[in-house]
């Protein structure tokens, strides 16, 4: 600022006045705003350099942790499987057919058909008539044949009443025994020519029945394959097909293994496909022979009739067959590589182990271990996958109802 400097006088009072220097403000010089933003920007970087460096230092000043042992440890559910008693079971599938499936033909020389009498899906007796084909032609030569028959008889009468009346004159010398033999001669021959002419008709009558088509067994039909106004022969092949007694059974196909393990007897539910019905039958019998190319074998499962069952139709038969006892694990605990199938347990110190198993039977509670597992193992319920043999853990139990305690490492 500046001074300015006044004269000397007299005051009001006489006094006198000396000079003063009375100073006067100038304006404030501002500096320029880009000077002003980098000096904040200077110090806000020294700030950061020196947290940085206390930081750094602190770290430096404070000793590391010794880290803990269970610092790393992957926690993971764990089971003790026990012993279960496992039905043993098949599951198959296969075609199902007639037990006894009788095809039906023409048994007699043939011809026109008439009159179909049953279709498919009847039930019919033993011997009854199933078509009938014309027998026009045959019924002429029966009564031919009969009226020879006729013919034959009364001349059979006629031989054995000259007999009657020349054995008579015999005894009175009439009649030499020359000519009674020559009547008995004739006689008889009358009669051969009535059996003849009998049995002739005979084998009329049955080629005629013959033209029938009549079912060999009661049983349920089938198929049918006539039609009337068709002509048949022995070279017709089949014309019915009847499953004898409505028996039905289903064809189950398995492995050569698996059928070694049936038994003719053995209990299997089978459901048609299509249904979800169920129908119980049981092994009546084993194929004695193994496929060559598929490597499969047959096993016959007798089924009670019902239309539910369809012949040709296929089905899946559930076969039980024995049990075994062994420890029970869910699909998550079984892994399996190039190697087979295994389990991580949990070992001394909560480490886990690689154990080779077997499995068995698939139940609705899991899959039965044949070989590995003894039951009182701590077993790895999930995340076995992400494990490596000698891995440290903390197992914790399965509270899910799969599995058993987990009683702690020693």
């Amino acid at each position: 600022m500046d001074t300015i400097t006044t004269g000397t006088g007299t005051s009001r009072t006489g006094a006198p006045r000396t000079a003063t220097a009375t100073p006067v403000d100038r304006p404030t010089e501002v500096p320029p705003a880009g000077v002003s933003r980098k000096l904040l920007l200077a110090g806000l970087a020294a700030a950061m350099l020196l947290l940085l460096g206390w930081y750094a230092l602190d770290r430096w000043l404070t000793p590391a942790a010794a880290p803990s042992d269970d610092s790393n440890a992957q926690t993971v559910t764990v089971i003790v499987p026990g012993q279960v008693t496992v039905a043993g079971t098949v599951t198959a599938s296969g075609a199902i057919a007639a037990r006894r499936d009788l095809p039906v033909g023409i048994a007699g020389e043939g011809g026109r058909v008439v009159q179909v009498l049953v279709d498919a899906g009847s039930w019919v007796n033993k011997g009854q008539v199933l078509a009938v084909v014309d027998r026009s032609v045959q019924a002429q030569e029966i009564a031919s044949q009969a009226a020879t028959v006729e013919v034959q008889e009364a001349n059979a009468r006629l031989a054995q009443s000259k007999l009657d009346r020349s054995l008579k004159l015999v005894a009175n010398g009439f009649i030499s025994t020359a000519d009674i033999e020559q009547l008995v001669a004739t006689r008889d021959s009358a009669v051969a020519q009535v059996r003849v002419a009998r049995a002739s008709l005979a084998q009329l009558r049955a080629s005629a029945a013959r033209l029938d088509v009549t079912a060999p067994e009661a049983g349920l039909v089938l198929t049918r394959q006539v039609e009337p106004g068709q002509i048949v022969s022995s070279a017709s092949g089949t014309l019915f097909r009847i499953a004898r007694d409505g028996e039905l059974e289903m064809q189950a196909r398995l492995s050569e293994s698996s059928l070694a393990r049936m038994a003719v007897g053995d209990p299997a539910d089978v459901i048609p496909v299509g249904t979800t019905q169920h129908f119980t039958g049981h092994i009546w019998q084993l194929a004695p022979v193994i496929d060559a190319t598929s490597r499969q074998g047959i096993a016959r499962i007798a089924l009670p009739f019902d239309k539910a069952l369809r012949p040709g139709g296929f089905a899946t038969a559930t076969l039980r067959s024995g049990s075994v006892t062994a420890p029970v694990l869910p699909a998550s605990a079984i892994l399996s590589d190039a190697n087979g199938a295994y389990v991580y347990v949990v070992g001394s110190g909560n480490k886990v182990e690689r154990r080779a198993v077997a499995t068995g039977e698939v139940t609705p509670a899991g899959i039965a271990v044949t070989k590995g597992l003894s039951g009182n193992e701590r077993v790895v319920l999930r995340a076995g996958g992400f494990l490596n043999p000698g891995d440290k853990v903390k197992p914790v139990s399965d509270h899910s109802g799969q599995g058993g305690s987990a009683p702690s490492a020693p």
